[in-house]
């Protein structure tokens, strides 16, 4: 497979430059689920051509998915596919038709919601109209995917065995501290959950150690792995997740999109439906981690507990101001990851303008 790793820091111009020098004549929209997809074909000015047809999201699935785009006349070098990023889930297909050959876009899911009513029917037949129409309308803010570098693959994998080992070890440690409150005990169980701690923790050093052995391995990566984690909270899992993430945009808010730090707003005229809340899509074990960066920063970091504090003064709910400050992080990482400089508690940025006429008058 080419090596589809793109240098973090700098904008992904192959993928954007391929995108702008093709025009797209049909767009297909799939609703995606762990056993199936649900596929529909629309064109500009939109209309909907090819009513919505189920697939199995397996090999077989795939293929007739791909003589099914065949069928329709949609041909490789005017057709995108668009898709929700829904992980795993949606992995299969987009590598399957980047090797056939086709444009795959793979937006966050926080992305095509805004687009539509909140309202608004659901069902997967609407759902894969509904991103159909979406990449119709906004082709020229779609991103196109391609496969991540065999590395990070890498490191994603094992980022998700992490967590899970995690999750089991919290599960142990409950149990053993359920166990030592009991009046009637048992050696072999206490033995037993010890033994496992024991186990789990080693296991995650050793996963620890060879995801920055990876990333260390490819002098961008590591070069940017480095600088992330001069951003205050961010601890090596966030960084490599953030690595990960990086590799498809150094926008901050396409990123919180993606994450689920963003706050919408729902009204309309004078009418407000809800206050602004943020959706719960993307990841949440990097949302998590994020989260987490955020309460330390506000305990240990001036810059951040002053804000926090002063925010909440002026009537802002905690968990609100806490959100912000996980936006405020990732425009940090965003930042120095573009510069390709490191973070630095003191700097001031100066405009260009104020400081010629400082110089003037002086």
């Amino acid at each position: 497979m080419e090596n589809a790793r793109s240098q973090v820091g700098k904008p992904n111009t192959q993928v954007q430059k391929r995108f702008r020098m093709t025009t797209f004549v049909s767009f297909v929209g799939v609703d995606i689920a762990s056993a199936s997809f649900m596929a529909s074909v629309g064109t500009q000015p939109w209309k909907v051509t090819v009513k919505p047809t189920k697939f199995e999201n397996d090999e077989n699935g795939f293929v007739s998915f791909l003589g099914w785009l065949q069928e329709h006349n949609l041909k490789t070098e005017s057709t995108v596919v668009c898709m929700e990023a829904t992980g795993v889930y949606s992995e299969g297909l987009a590598y399957f038709l980047y090797a056939s050959g086709y444009s795959v876009a793979v937006e966050p899911p926080l992305n095509i919601q805004r687009k539509f009513p909140v309202n608004a029917s659901k069902t997967d037949e609407l759902d894969c109209q509904y991103i159909a129409e979406y990449a119709c309308r906004y082709a020229d803010k779609l991103s196109l995917w391609k496969p991540r570098a065999e590395i990070l693959e890498q490191v994603k994998l094992l980022l998700t065995t992490r967590q899970h080992f995690s999750v089991q070890l919290t599960g142990h440690k409950n149990a053993l501290h359920a166990i030592h409150r009991k009046k009637v005990s048992s050696e072999l169980a206490k033995h037993s959950h010890q033994n496992m701690i024991e186990q789990i923790t080693k296991s995650i050093k050793e996963i620890d150690k060879e995801i920055r052995r990876l990333i260390e391995s490819d002098p961008t990566f590591k070069q940017t792995l480095l600088l992330l984690m001069t951003v205050p909270g961010i601890g090596l899992q966030l960084a490599a997740h953030l690595l990960i993430l990086m590799q498809e945009t150094l926008d901050p808010r396409s990123l919180a999109a993606f994450i689920g730090i963003c706050p919408i707003k729902h009204e309309s005229g004078s009418s407000v439906y809800s206050a602004p809340t943020s959706r719960h899509f993307g990841p949440p074990k990097l949302r998590k981690l994020l989260y987490l960066a955020a309460c330390s920063v506000r305990t240990h970091k001036k810059q951040f507990q002053q804000y926090f504090y002063r925010k909440v003064a002026d009537g802002k709910h905690k968990k609100l101001v806490l959100n912000n400050i996980q936006n405020k992080i990732l425009k940090i990482a965003c930042a120095v990851v573009r510069s390709q400089q490191p973070y630095l508690p003191n700097y001031v940025a100066v405009n260009p303008l104020v400081f010629q006429k400082t110089l003037t008058a002086s």
